[in-house]
């Protein structure tokens, strides 16, 4: 008999497990008795996969705490090397993570062994030279944007662009009462979504703008009601603390749920950049994108970012469709003025063109990457 067909698979975190459950099913559609072993995490894990490690050992995020952990991560890695070295997998798949990913897959290809890099960095947008370290480690890379393949084509990277699971898991239209009723919004209200971020540091920045924007905007519009989005307790009790400072008076709804269901209720957004930005994209409703870091990192990102824009529609459309206020820009002045023509204005010009790029991304990814990876090693 022939033996089984073997992938070895490294996730990172949550949105790599993720990925690396719809990727094991489509694959196993093809190939029910595939294998696959590595790190995963609850997902891949119940889909199969064996991992040799625990994934939390690879989610590890800040310069301080990722030196705190470097021999660790460095053992994790020699040992992978070693198991993957001594028992082959048909192919590996490293999936996002790509401070580790890209130099195992660096050295499992020195091996012998074919490697495929799932997520591409933003090499597009900043510090370009990693293409050749993504090159040398990587028989091929699985990218989610028709620019990320675009970019790698100009320097002969095998690339596949394989759509976006976010354009898959999001239908063509949402139902904005269905959405408002389960999150109990007045179905009769006006609702703008207010999205400071899931970060610490974007809660910071960003919070006391969004809040006297909308402070501003009850003024002359004192019937619009405010929704926020709150990842985790302490991402609310941050929010909470900044609103009492600033607007003590002025309420919100603050919901306990993904941005997704609350982008869904609402006639307008107030975000941060990010992918919540593409994810209001996909949901169709009108945005507008506020950011701000600390001075030094606007300094070092001036200089090294190589986009004209920063938030993923208008990358992708490569116009400007949604305002971008960033850093001094990034006003209740500014926010204020092009939330109140978003309320105002039937927005259908943006909305056409975020349906359009919905269709473009839309490719059923788990597929296609699945399909990508089986052709590299001629097993499609």
């Amino acid at each position: 008999m022939e033996r089984p067909l073997r992938i070895g698979i490294v996730a990172g975190e949550l949105s790599g497990d993720t990925l690396g459950e719809g990727f094991i099913q489509a694959v196993k559609a093809r190939y029910p008795n595939a294998e696959f072993v590595g790190i995963g995490g609850p997902k891949m894990i119940a889909q199969g996969c064996q991992s040799l490690f625990d994934m939390e050992e690879l989610a590890v995020m800040g310069l301080v705490e990722v030196l705190g952990r470097l021999p660790r991560l460095l053992k994790v890695k020699a040992e992978l090397v070693r198991y993957f070295t001594q028992n082959p997998p048909d192919v590996f798949v490293g999936i996002d993570a790509p401070d580790f990913n890209l130099r195992l897959e660096l050295d499992l290809k020195q091996a012998g062994i074919k490697t495929v890099h799932y997520v591409s960095p933003s090499v597009w947008a900043w510090r370009q030279k990693r293409i050749y370290k993504i090159a040398a480690a990587t028989n091929l890379v699985l990218a989610f944007l028709p620019f990320e393949k675009e970019f790698y084509d100009r320097f002969d990277v095998p690339c596949e662009f394989i759509g976006h699971t976010l354009a898959d898991a999001i239908p063509f239209h949402t139902d904005k009462q269905q959405a408002r009723q389960q999150l109990g919004l007045a179905q009769d209200k006006q609702w703008l979504a207010v999205l400071p971020g899931s970060r610490g540091g974007e809660m910071k920045k960003l919070a006391e703008p969004f809040i006297l924007t909308c402070l501003r905007l009850r003024e002359t519009h004192p019937e619009l009601q405010f929704v926020v989005a709150l990842v985790n307790a302490k991402r609310r009790a941050e929010f909470e603390e900044i609103r009492q400072q600033v607007a003590p008076d002025l309420e919100f709804t603050l919901v306990d749920d993904t941005a997704r269901n609350v982008i869904a209720a609402s006639d307008a957004v107030m975000l941060a950049s990010g992918t919540v930005a593409l994810e209001c994209m996909l949901l169709k409703r009108p945005m507008v994108v506020g950011y701000r870091v600390n001075r030094f990192t606007a300094f070092l990102a001036k200089r090294l970012l190589k986009t004209k824009y920063v938030s993923l529609p208008n990358i992708l459309a490569d116009q400007p469709l949604v305002k971008e206020f960033l850093q001094d820009d990034c006003t209740v002045d500014n926010l204020y003025a092009e939330v109140c023509h978003l309320l105002d204005d039937d927005n259908q010009a943006m909305l056409d063109k975020f349906d359009e790029m919905h269709h473009w991304i839309r490719k059923d990814a788990d597929v296609q990457a699945a399909n990508a990876v089986l052709n590299l090693i001629e097993k499609a």
